[in-house]
């Protein structure tokens, strides 16, 4: 007799910005991707949100890590620990994770070299998961959107996630162009930063940037509804140290964002020049999906419409898009060829 209940499944989006854990198609665990390591013991303190509230705050003896780096882990120990801890804490909400079959799937960008890839499944497998597959970001958000990935038909996405925005069509179950750019939410955020140090004099932290870019972020200065109402933002005078406010306009950010956003718009070009002309008519027709945090800034649907003359549309909770689909495919990883083991 098989033991099915020792066995566990966990679909998660291992983000930049947010790790996401779906189990049982609910989500379980929703956390910025950061660790507090104690540097005299190297011993991992706090996780998640209680890391992200020491970021910024702490004392010389914490170091708050952010484990991913441009969609890809860039500290291997600080990223175990989170993935582990991560693990622990839907165990302690749930039944016991700690069994001899934790089956786990997880997103990686589409653009991962053999080295970040072997990375990613290393951790995992360190942290507890015996059974681990990968599914490249674009194709899961095309699962979580709800798209048939293994039709004869060509599906387009766009995903703007913390380090990464991956673009790519997608046909009978494979990537048959994509692109993946290191200009996504980190970069949005930077800046912001620069900006406000050039026009407004004053230094902000990553954290204030971050809530900047929520409150009043946008990529076209003149917005037809819901424009968020001006944001006040207090910190240093760079020249004085002086305590300043400046008040920050979505205007503004639609400026400062301008050639970053650019960026995104020539790498959907350049995807769009490179698909067969029977998926580019596919394309056109049913038009093109955006996913992932980035998706959320206002007007970025209408201005990428309007600069590659193709319908954009943003998904139904873009941020979870991602996380949706690898639940999707931990449910059938029988039946998707295209997941890696």
């Amino acid at each position: 007799m098989a033991f099915s209940f020792l066995s566990q499944e966990l679909a998660i989006d291992l983000g930049t910005a947010n790790t996401i854990i779906y189990q049982n198609g609910q989500i379980v665990l929703d956390e910025p991707s950061i660790v507090a390591i104690d540097k005299s013991t190297n011993r991992c303190i706090a996780i998640g949100q209680q890391a992200k509230m020491m970021h910024g705050r702490n004392n010389p003896g914490i170091q708050t890590i952010r484990p991913l780096r441009d969609g890809v882990i860039a500290d291997f120990n600080a990223a175990e620990m989170m993935i582990r801890g991560f693990i622990k804490q839907v165990g302690h909400k749930h039944s016991r994770l700690f069994t001899p079959n934790l089956k786990v799937v997880i997103g990686i960008p589409s653009g991962s070299t053999e080295v970040e890839i072997r990375a990613v499944r290393d951790s995992t497998e360190h942290a507890g998961g015996r059974d681990v597959y990968l599914i490249h970001e674009p194709m899961a958000a095309a699962l979580g959107i709800g798209l048939d990935v293994q039709a004869p038909r060509g599906n387009m996405i766009v995903d703007i996630g913390g380090g990464t925005t991956e673009i790519a069509v997608i046909s009978l179950g494979g990537l048959v162009q994509q692109e993946s750019i290191r200009t996504a939410g980190d970069v949005f955020t930077e800046d912001i930063q620069q900006y406000l140090k050039q026009q407004h004099n004053i230094k902000v932290g990553e954290v204030t940037a971050e809530k900047i870019k929520i409150e009043v972020g946008a990529v076209i200065s003149e917005l037809d509804e819901n424009a968020p109402d001006p944001i006040v933002v207090r910190g240093p005078n760079l020249m004085t140290a002086h305590p300043v406010e400046a008040t920050v306009t979505y205007q503004e950010i639609a400026h400062c964002l301008d050639k970053s956003i650019a960026k995104i718009e020539s790498s959907i070009m350049h995807v769009l020049e490179m698909t067969p002309p029977e998926l580019y008519s596919d394309i056109v027709e049913s038009g093109i999906w955006l996913s992932g945090g980035g998706a959320q800034l206002r007007g970025l649907a209408k201005r990428l419409s309007d600069k590659v003359n193709i319908k954009f549309t943003v998904s139904e909770d873009p941020l979870h898009a991602v996380a949706r689909g690898t639940c999707k495919a931990i449910e059938h990883t029988d039946t998707y060829h295209f997941l890696m083991r």
